[in-house]
């Protein structure tokens, strides 16, 4: 089958934005080496297999790269003829990388095709240091056909350094890697060699400063590395130890590695067969790439998941207690107890609940007719209560929110650098007094409505709008409401009995198990409403770094259009 290019090339850029689109934000496990590989993926993507599938024609880029101190700036220059990269013995050497070309390829090189991130500066800025630029030298010394690039030193001291040095072997068509005798065996090297072989990347490989006695056995025991790595085709040029000449390898051990670069500049055949070589090799790498990258992204998802469930569980188990301790009986103690005892006296009416309903109605109107003890403590009381109580479980739920991402896979920097989300926000007070405001207008507005006709009777007036309120509120924080009628209690658990008695005075039983099922439902909406506004303060950080799943998809998708268009 033929390769449609411009499909090809289509699904080459789907695939790249796609790549774009997939975040990394979370610090899991692996997260760096995943950021690292997203980036070197779509450096290459726009350093190298756009540009050249855009331009097959285009000229062969020799990349030179190698160790610290394996000569390459010298045998830059000992190819060309002359100085166009600065060599010396401090280190780091090349800050700035040098690109070298013949004046009738400058077209190729002067604008943004190839490695389109790196500024553009003239041949004479020789003492240019910056790692985000690109010196162009243009000379006729180097045929047409053919651009050296001499990368900074892949185990630079300097970080910038050696991710340049990196992204230039990635847009390379050739990789010229420079060595010595004695580092051809560096780890870091052979790491990146190992990548070239697995991305198909053609490489020449030229073994510098060779002693003559040893050169037969490094060259053998090079060979038999290289051939280990799967790079048994690639050629070694070995230069041995000798003076340099005015700076520059003598043109007897150089003109080897001239004359193969030269050949292949004015070779248009031999040249496409390296430009294929590495382009397929590198297209073939593709898919496995964007598998990882996709994989890596799952992995995201997943912490983003896991991190998502962490308040919405803290706060929903602070809602459920609210709504336990809303309906358990516990709000009734203490100053609450004191002030209904206040209200109603705690012998002869909590006596009379013993006698039996029909006899408490009789004698509700009677008893309370002139009694000047107001409703107003009992409901301050009952206030404050529910607000500790609505206000303790939010600020337990943001610690134990803030605690779960702590110990959750990329949770501790967002707490980190969120620190706040480990406190309730500073009003919650301010807003749960405000929420239990709004409640008891709730009740109130419910009590006149529920009235209706009755308003005039004796019993409605004997409690007034506020007093029934008051007992309906102690009615819903009851564990002993709606105890059937005739059924025993103790005098203690009666207080909250004798609340429902006399609604069911006013009101009728019906109504009062109506109005306060409605009542309760009321308050947990609004409490639900509060905790959920607490609690976006973490879904806000997790927007910040959420992780798109249909990114992922379309990477994978675009991974599969690059691999049927080959």
């Amino acid at each position: 089958m033929t390769t449609d290019p411009a499909a090809l090339l289509e699904a080459v850029e789907r695939l790249r934005s796609s790549a774009g689109q997939v975040r990394l934000p979370l610090e899991v496990e692996g997260a760096a080496q995943a950021r690292t590989a997203r980036r070197e993926l779509e450096q290459q993507l726009d350093d190298y297999v756009l540009p050249r599938l855009r331009s097959l024609d285009a000229p062969l880029l020799a990349v030179v790269g190698g160790s610290t101190g394996a000569g390459k700036s010298t045998l830059v220059n000992s190819v060309v003829g002359h100085e166009v990269s600065r060599a010396g013995v401090l280190r780091p050497t090349t800050r700035a990388s040098v690109l070298v070309h013949h004046p009738d390829d400058a077209r190729w090189f002067t604008g943004t095709r190839v490695l389109p991130g790196l500024a553009r500066v003239g041949g004479d800025a020789a003492g240019v240091e910056d790692p985000g630029a690109v010196r162009l030298v243009p000379t006729p010394e180097l045929p047409a056909g053919l651009a050296l690039l001499d990368a900074p030193d892949i185990d630079s001291v300097v970080q910038a350094n050696r991710q340049l040095s990196r992204q230039l072997l990635s847009a390379a068509d050739l990789w010229v890697f420079v060595t010595t005798a004695a580092r051809y065996g560096d780890a870091v090297p052979w790491d990146l060699l190992r990548e070239a072989s697995q991305r198909g990347t053609s490489v020449a490989v030229v073994l510098n400063r060779v002693p003559p006695e040893a050169l037969q056995q490094v060259r053998v025991h090079l060979a038999s590395m290289l051939r280990d790595q799967g790079l048994g085709q690639s050629p070694i040029f070995t230069i041995p130890e000798d003076e340099l000449d005015g700076g520059r390898i003598p043109d007897r051990h150089a003109a080897r590695v001239r004359g193969w670069l030269h050949s292949l500049a004015l070779d248009a055949r031999a040249r496409a067969v390296v430009i294929r070589r590495t382009l397929d090799g590198t297209l073939g790498s593709l898919g496995g790439r964007a598998t990882a990258l996709a994989s890596a992204g799952r992995e995201q998802v997943e912490a983003w998941q896991v991190l998502e469930e962490g308040p919405r569980t803290a706060y929903q188990d602070a809602l459920e207690s609210v709504g336990q301790g809303v309906q358990d009986g516990s709000l009734l103690r203490g100053e609450v107890l004191a002030r209904w005892h206040e209200l109603v006296g705690t012998g002869e009416f909590l006596r009379s609940v013993e006698v039996g309903v029909g006899r408490v109605r009789d004698r509700v109107t009677s008893f309370l007719t002139g009694k000047e003890v107001s409703s107003e403590p009992l409901g301050e009381a009952l206030q404050s209560g529910a607000a500790a109580l609505i206000t303790s479980h939010g600020q337990v739920a943001a610690s134990t929110a803030a605690r779960s991402w702590r110990q959750a896979p990329g949770g501790r920097p967002l707490v980190e650098a969120h620190p706040e989300l480990g406190r309730a926000t500073p009003d919650l007070s301010e807003q749960v007094e405000r929420l239990i405001r709004d409640w008891q207008r709730d009740i109130l507005e419910m009590v006149r409505e529920e009235a209706g006709s009755r308003r005039t009777t004796a019993r409605y007036l004997a409690f007034g709008v506020n007093g029934l309120g008051v007992l309906l509120m102690l009615v819903v924080f009851s564990a002993t409401a709606f105890i059937p009628t005739g059924a025993e209690v103790a005098v203690g658990a009666g207080s909250a009995v004798l609340a429902q008695r006399l609604l069911e005075a006013v009101f009728g039983d019906q109504a009062v198990r109506a109005m306060a099922l409605k009542a309760r439902r009321s308050l947990l909406g609004r409490v639900e409403e509060l905790y959920a506004a607490q609690r976006s303060r973490f879904d806000a950080v997790l927007q910040e770094v959420a992780v798109p799943q249909d990114a992922l998809d379309e990477l994978q998708s675009a991974a599969a259009s690059v691999e049927g268009a080959r």
